[in-house]
This record gives C-alpha cells, structure tokens and sequence, in this order.
C-alpha cells in the first residue's frame, strides 16, 4: 500500500501538483482554508506514489511511503 500525507498548513495552494499528477488525484480544497489563509491541496484515491508532487512542491507539504503494510506506523 502507498501512502501519500500533506501537511496542508504549509501549502500556499499554488497548483503546481496538481498539474502534474499522472493519475489527476490532487486538487485544491475550497471547502478548506488553512493556517496560511489558503485552500490547501487535497487527494482522491488512487495514488500511485511517483512522487511528481513531491519532487515540485515549493513547500514540501507531502511525504510519500511506498510499500507500507498494513498495521505498520507512518508520520
């Protein structure tokens, strides 16, 4: 199982990830406004963990684990 946590507190709610997203999971949250005073990035599911979002987020809001079996703790 890939898991795929955000730190929406820290996202600025550029877009940058959800433009690349392979499989168009992420999308910016306007029914949320975080500590910074913007709509924070959200996921569906589907997440494959490729990491684009990761590798491009200015704000480094996301962590990805890949191959996380179930029980196992994470963040």
């Amino acid at each position: 199982m890939n898991i795929l946590l955000i730190d929406k507190d820290r996202c600025k709610g550029c877009g940058i990830c959800v433009e690349v997203c392979p499989k168009e999971i992420l999308y910016l949250d306007n029914d949320v406004i975080n500590a910074l005073g913007y709509h924070p990035i959200a996921v569906g599911d589907g997440c494959i963990a490729c990491g684009f979002c990761a590798t491009l987020c200015p704000d480094v809001v996301f962590s990805i684990y890949k191959g996380v079996k179930e029980g196992d703790m994470v963040g």
